[in-house]
């Protein structure tokens, strides 16, 4: 269903258009695809604040759905993206970034999912931001991995030149991939925590199972590296692995009620 809200309309239509404008093809030392980037990026946040104040308006909760989270964790996503590209040049990934953030604003327009209370308890709005945070954390963590892998295949292949990407040492990368990792571990376990505090919270939900299965996943990779030293893909493919058991957990259960079977719940 496509939102009726005028300027929740309007903003994501403006900020597609700018994601999109911002995929277009430029020499390096042009400036205007990062500032319509830039933009764009704000426009999403214009999106996600006026869906929060209308289901805020109407006192019932908070908007909730897989599209509504997914879109807020590209945002998150987009937000490192444009922090580290102040510092180091990642001109490389800006269009992969663009057409991410359209893709997300789009089914959070088409699939804006349902208003509902969530402050069971007074840490049940702690729990959710958490657990939002950790979801941009790890998606932070995936984008350099990603780079990480695309890097040493280039390198593995062509057999020339220093083991660099984006401007900076391999090594370096791959300290600031894992340290995004843990960031969105630490703040993972936060959440878990409170969510054990809280009377609905359900061991045998599938939302329960698959996130337990993602916190020990990245448990298992941050001892990994501590204790067995494991680099390079055989890192990187638990890192894949964990978010994307987080990744099911809300947003593929979510994917799942809301589009498939086509139907509200928890």
């Amino acid at each position: 269903m496509i939102l009726s809200a005028a300027p929740e309309t309007l903003f994501a239509l403006l900020a597609i258009a700018g994601y999109l404008l911002a995929c277009a093809p430029a020499a390096p030392e042009w400036r205007w695809p990062v500032q319509v980037l830039t933009g764009a990026w704000g426009l999403h946040a214009l999106v996600i604040t006026a869906s929060v104040g209308i289901a805020a308006g109407s006192g019932e909760g908070l908007r909730l759905g897989f599209s509504p989270v997914l879109s807020f964790t590209v945002w998150l996503v987009l937000l490192v993206y444009g922090i580290e590209s102040r510092f180091v040049p990642v001109t490389s990934v800006r269009r992969v970034m663009a057409l991410c953030g359209a893709a997300a604003v789009l089914l959070a327009w088409a699939y804006p999912g349902e208003v509902r209370a969530v402050a069971q308890s007074r840490w049940a709005p702690l729990h959710w931001v958490l657990g939002l945070t950790s979801y941009g954390l790890f998606g932070a963590a995936v984008l350099h991995a990603l780079m990480l892998d695309a890097a040493d295949q280039r390198m593995r292949t062509k057999k020339t030149g220093p083991p660099t990407a984006l401007g900076m040492p391999l090594l370096k990368l791959e300290r600031m991939t894992y340290r995004f990792v843990e960031a969105g571990f630490v703040v993972l376990t936060l959440a878990l925590l409170i969510g054990l505090a809280e009377p609905h919270w359900r061991w045998a939900d599938r939302k329960t199972v698959l996130s337990l299965l993602g916190w020990g996943t990245f448990a298992a990779l941050i001892v990994g590296r501590q204790w067995r030293g494991w680099r390079g893909r055989q890192a990187t493919r638990w890192l894949y692995a964990g978010a994307l058991l987080l990744l099911l957990a809300y947003v593929g259960s979510r994917f799942v009620t809301e589009v498939v079977l086509q139907r509200s719940g928890a």
